[in-house]
């Protein structure tokens, strides 16, 4: 009996459980598209939808900013103080949310994780641009604010969409690291909450950079948050303050913050993709 013209039976390698999945185009979808439902659902069901979200760093602003100025009397003589603590939240306010909602991404998502051949690290980079998303519109409202506060555009406005740029990169970065670590210890969890808030306290959100003692300054110009709060400062909100480099002392020290912030954005990526495939035993 003639086998001519039958196809011989082939073993197809299987590939396993990666970060990025088979392509780039079905990573790329699959992110947009996972980005987009997450942030739809989020505010689909509130009565107010969206502005539940610019309300939270609004009303965050106006508590601290009430308590500030008038229990401790302090912010008096910081040019514009009121409209620089507004940003300032707002931009903390989204590191916290894709820090936090992406350490628990993977965990979250268990049924996907166990999908042989779903893209790992869209599940992280979800939160992370759904957060980016809620910035977005934030800082239009922010934007708009600011002429509220009688501030006058100036070039220096364009380094605030570039802050957040790099913000929504370093944030990022941490969060695939957090993401992992979250599933092989939970208590991760507990240990990031307070981290959080020491940064919080540790950047130049409720005060300047100048106003950081000498002694405690070194400490606060290594956190890699220091630079985007140092220069959003200066561009948009007060010309006259000291740049990173000035408040460092020298041009090495500046870029101290800044390498160690690309050190965690680089480490996390290699990190998660070598952790990837192990990713659904660890659940």
């Amino acid at each position: 009996m003639s086998t001519a013209g039958a196809d011989p039976l082939e073993l197809r390698e299987v590939l396993g459980p990666t970060a990025f999945g088979t392509t780039r185009k079905r990573f790329w979808e699959l992110l947009w598209l996972s980005s987009v439902t997450d942030f739809r659902m989020r505010y689909i069901n509130a009565v107010l939808g969206y502005f539940w979200a610019l309300m939270r760093p609004l009303l965050s602003f106006g508590i601290i900013f009430l308590f500030l100025r008038q229990i401790l009397n302090f912010g008096g003589k910081i040019p514009n103080f009121a409209p620089m603590l507004m940003i300032n939240i707002i931009l903390f306010q989204f590191f916290g949310e894709a820090t936090n909602q992406g350490m628990r991404a993977l965990a979250s998502k268990e049924a996907l994780v166990r999908k042989m051949q779903f893209p790992r690290m869209v599940i992280p980079l979800t939160t992370s641009l759904t957060a980016a998303m809620t910035l977005v519109l934030n800082l239009l409202v922010g934007t708009v604010l600011l002429f509220g506060f009688g501030l006058t555009p100036t070039v220096g406005w364009l380094a605030l969409p570039l802050a957040a740029i790099i913000l929504i990169v370093f944030a990022t970065g941490v969060s695939l690291i957090l993401s992992v670590a979250f599933v092989r210890l939970p208590d991760v969890g507990q240990l990031w909450n307070v981290i959080s808030r020491v940064l919080f306290y540790g950047t130049p959100i409720l005060y300047t950079i100048d106003l950081v003692p000498s002694s405690v300054r070194n400490i606060v110009m290594l956190n890699p948050l220091t630079p985007i709060f140092v220069e959003v400062r200066k561009a948009v909100f007060d010309p006259s303050a000291p740049s990173m480099v000035t408040a460092a002392g020298s041009v090495g020290r500046a870029l101290s913050p800044v390498a160690l912030g690309v050190f965690i954005c680089v480490f996390s990526v290699w990190y998660f993709i070598r952790e990837a495939p192990a990713v659904a035993e660890a659940l």
